[in-house]
């Protein structure tokens, strides 16, 4: 198992995609890697135990991406899903991938779903996490995250125990607001704040709420699909399984004991329901 990664950035230069990668080398294996997509808010480093875990049990190599706006990659004022499609697109060439197996996570699993639609030879496999291809109001609180975050970036707090105070106001969960403040860094004249541009993402809420192909849309990917969603989230209601069929024919739905953040709410479940899709997917 090696791991490898590019060098360190405070954010990439425009249109430099940041990303981790876990397995066997390339020459080790003959199946197609995983390529992984954090949420909003998130980053590669979301995902690096997961990906450990089926790195080692599909022997494949697994890609963790930063996508733009997030973790170290390039921030533009850009922030849609057709825009972070074309990233991912560019990354899988850059990459020489040819055919990879896709997984998102909520925007993760929008962007994806979105790649798989756009560029259908590129991919063996897709796996949406907890997001469905439809146009639906964000079902969580991202928009009081967005004031929470800006309110402790005007405090110039200095500690990350006074803005989770701060943030404490806007989100009761603990975890949840670890979650946000993985993101939180020294500035240079010490107060702490956000390393993604937290107006640009809070100006492209109502564009995260969207899905780029229309009903009407004759798109379709034909390849092996699996929606896995929590149990205890409302992204992918049964009222969205008819947009599913529509546009991904093929999709198996597949519940897992969680909310919306299940892949670090219930690990253990999703790695088996992924593994298991992909040992029986050619």
């Amino acid at each position: 198992m090696s791991s490898h990664c590019l060098p360190s950035l405070t954010h990439a230069r425009k249109g430099f995609i940041l990303f981790l990668v876990f397995g066997p080398e390339k020459d080790e294996t003959s199946q197609s890697p995983i390529v992984f997509l954090h949420g909003l808010f998130g980053s590669k480093q979301n995902n690096r135990s997961i990906s450990k875990a089926l790195a080692r049990d599909l022997k494949r190599e697994v890609f963790i991406l930063d996508l733009r706006n997030h973790g170290q990659s390039f921030h533009s004022k850009e922030h849609t899903y057709s825009a972070m499609a074309e990233d991912v697109v560019n990354f899988i060439h850059q990459q020489k991938l040819n055919k990879c197996v896709l997984i998102g996570h909520s925007m993760g699993a929008k962007t994806a779903m979105t790649v798989a639609l756009d560029s259908p030879n590129l991919i063996s496999a897709l796996i949406p996490v907890d997001n469905a291809p439809v146009n639906a109001p964000l079902k969580s609180d991202f928009g009081k995250y967005v004031r929470g975050m800006q309110q402790i970036e005007a405090q110039n707090v200095a500690k990350q125990s006074d803005a989770d105070k701060i943030l404490k106001d806007y989100e009761e969960s603990l975890p949840i607001r670890q979650f946000l403040l993985t993101n939180l860094v020294r500035g240079d004249h010490g107060a702490m704040k956000f390393r993604v541009p937290v107006s640009i993402l809070g100006d492209a809420l109502s564009e995260m709420a969207n899905f780029p192909y229309a009903e009407s849309s004759s798109a379709t990917y034909d390849g092996p699909t699996l929606f896995v969603r929590g149990t205890k989230s409302r992204y992918v209601s049964d009222d969205t399984i008819p947009a599913i069929k529509k546009f991904f024919p093929k999709a198996q739905i597949a519940d897992v004991e969680a909310g919306h953040w299940l892949i670090s709410e219930n690990p253990e479940a999703f790695r088996q329901k992924v593994v298991t899709f992909l040992q029986e997917t050619p």
